[in-house]
């Protein structure tokens, strides 16, 4: 099964300045004005490096990294270890605190079942990151992965180690304080890379980079680089949490339509209402009543007219027999999901947006913000939305060990793990 192991983490060194100055969230996620500002806050920030731009980004990024070492601004640590990060954060009006590890873990193939992939991806990232490592050689952000630990054998081991005082601590503008410890390499790290000997790993965020990562080892391999099993090209690095942890949270990601020709709101309805109960309910009831409806099939459909309704899934085997027949072969995990449903019965079977359309995204757009989700059809450009319920964190491992994927944009974790605390890599510098 998985194989983890310590690392010397590639880190800012004091000359680097104030490292909350120096961090940011995933490259993602950040427009282009966020972009400048980090960099206007701090001309070290790691944003330079993850989210190169301009014509010759990727040469710019690999010289800039060769700088940043010589200058002595990012330097490994001088020992190995296993690094624990921890986020808290407020979410619902409740403190929560997610607390995980920083590790190098064994590059796998998904047909080997050890690392679990739960969500599709799309080429244009994934082309974008394997660039950026073939100019850099290095993780500048690691991969957010899950593993089951009902004894606690390992998250109990190390909640015990970090008691004390955080080695780092701040506190982001967003409000989310991030916090981080060194294990150094010895008994309790060889404690816990053992752990790991019989756990399966389920990838919750960094599908691309780690599909990346699998395809940049070829090349390592190709280029006669990697030359033993103990190389560094042969690791990614992840974060790992339990994923029985308290502190995990994944939002939901809702659909908003648009170009459809011809849309009629009162067919729509007339539509859905054969696979669906539909009950008007005002916009500000939309969170109760969905909360209300979690375990059960539940969206919230806003119109253009300024009405909401609430969708709920009919028993029977009409709407059954439908997800089968969209969706030959899948699995009940898959079907059951709440993103399969909305987009089999009711974008693909009454929309006519197809699967590949949805990849594309010619008829349809994500959006995590409800409001937006609501306003958006004031807009001629949108001609409807859907609001969704969270995807939970056991159907993620169902639909995984079935060895199926997701839809695209099926979950969003929050909060998202902060870039450049801890890097990987996997070349020495010098070497490049």
């Amino acid at each position: 099964m998985a194989t983890v192991k310590a690392f010397s983490a590639l880190r800012f060194t004091d000359k680097a300045g104030d490292i909350s100055k120096n961090v940011c969230p995933p490259y993602d996620i950040i427009s282009p004005a966020q972009r400048e500002e980090y960099i206007k806050v701090s001309e070290n920030n790691i944003i330079r490096l993850e989210l190169p731009i301009g014509e010759n980004a990727y040469a710019d990024a690999g010289a800039l990294y060769k700088k940043l070492r010589a200058d002595g601004i990012l330097e490994n640590d001088a020992t190995e270890g296993i690094y624990v990060y921890e986020e808290e954060f407020e979410v619902y009006g409740e403190v929560k605190k997610i607390k995980g590890i920083f590790a190098r873990v064994k590059l796998c193939e998904f047909s080997e079942n050890v690392v679990l992939p739960h969500e599709e991806t799309l080429s244009k990232a994934k082309t974008d990151r394997f660039n950026l490592m073939s100019a850099t050689y290095c993780n500048f952000s690691p991969i957010y992965s899950m593993y089951t630990d009902a004894d606690r054998k390992i998250s109990g081991r190390v909640a015990d180690l970090t008691n004390g005082k955080a080695d780092i601590e701040f506190t982001c503008e967003d409000g989310v304080t991030q916090r981080l410890w060194k294990i150094e390499k010895g008994a309790d790290t060889d404690f816990i890379e053992k752990a790991f000997e019989d756990k399966q790993l389920f990838i919750a965020d960094g599908h691309h980079r780690y599909e990346t990562a699998l395809n940049f080892k070829k090349k390592l391999i190709e280029d006669g680089v990697i030359k033993c099993d103990g190389c560094a090209g042969n690791y990614v690095m992840m974060m790992l949490i339990d994923m029985e942890n308290e502190g995990l949270v994944v939002f939901p990601t809702h659909r908003m339509i648009k170009g459809l020709e011809k849309f009629d709101e009162a067919e729509a309805i007339s539509k859905i209402s054969e696979f669906f109960d539909v009950c008007e309910i005002a916009r500000g009831d939309i969170d109760a009543k969905l909360s209300e409806n979690v375990d059960k099939k539940a969206y919230v459909f806003c119109t253009k007219s300024g009405k909401f309704y609430l969708l709920t899934l009919k028993d029977g085997d009409a709407a059954k027999a439908e997800l089968d027949a969209l969706n030959p072969g899948k699995s009940d995990a898959y079907k059951g999901l709440d993103v399969t449903v909305l987009h089999s019965l009711i974008l693909e079977k009454l929309f006519g947006i197809d699967k590949e359309n949805m990849a594309n995204q010619i008829n349809l757009k994500y959006t995590r913000d409800t409001d937006e989700a609501c306003d958006c059809v004031k807009n001629d450009e949108f001609n409807c939305a859907f609001i969704l319920n969270a995807t939970k964190v056991h159907e993620i491992k169902d639909v995984a060990l079935a060895g199926e994927k997701m839809p695209q944009k099926s979950t969003y974790f929050y909060p998202k793990l902060i870039t450049g605390l801890v890097m990987n890599e996997l070349v020495p510098v010098e070497k490049i």
